[in-house]
């Protein structure tokens, strides 16, 4: 347990699922947590599966679908490198002519030994899925575990400020 929080429910599972507005276009959603800002509750992140679609099989094109789950909203895909991404997965291929190889890239949940991921001060959380060379648009579907705390005044003052400055 993060110090200045105090948990207030048991383990949550929160399923989602964020499709493509149109093929090979960015496309974010957002989920609402239903948090009391007026009780200074958090959502504390121990665990994150994201489960993007399989990009098209297409003749010498390379072709991807990459997902992520933030804290606060974004204009593209983010990277773990941005301090608001909580976990990122991607599915590729790699085409020529002649063969294609299919690459994985998924961010699994950190050892057991940590006390959480991430902490979500603010109301909601952001998916964001994108494909690149496919005919279809494509989703990327999950769920993020954790559970509600409530904060000390000065910890949820400075969670709320350092989440929405940073974003």
């Amino acid at each position: 347990m993060p110090t200045g929080l105090k948990q207030s429910s048991s383990t949550v599972a929160i399923g989602f699922s964020v499709t493509e507005s149109a093929a090979n276009t960015f496309t974010q959603g957002s989920v609402d947590l239903n948090l009391s800002p007026l009780d200074r509750e958090v959502f504390v992140v121990t665990a994150i599966n994201l489960d993007p679609s399989e990009p098209d099989m297409i003749a010498a094109t390379n072709t991807s679908v990459t997902s992520a789950l933030s804290t606060t909203s974004q204009t593209t895909v983010p990277s773990l490198a941005n301090s608001n991404c909580l976990a990122t997965a991607k599915l590729a291929i790699r085409a020529d002519a002649a063969m294609a190889v299919g690459f994985q890239r998924l961010v699994e949940t950190p050892a057991a030994t940590l006390d959480y991921l991430g902490i979500i001060a603010t109301n909601d959380f952001f998916v964001q899925v994108a494909g690149t060379n496919n005919t279809a648009v494509r989703k990327v579907s999950g769920k993020i575990y954790g559970y509600r705390a409530v904060a000390s005044a000065d910890i949820y003052a400075a969670l709320v400020q350092s989440e929405v400055l940073s974003a």
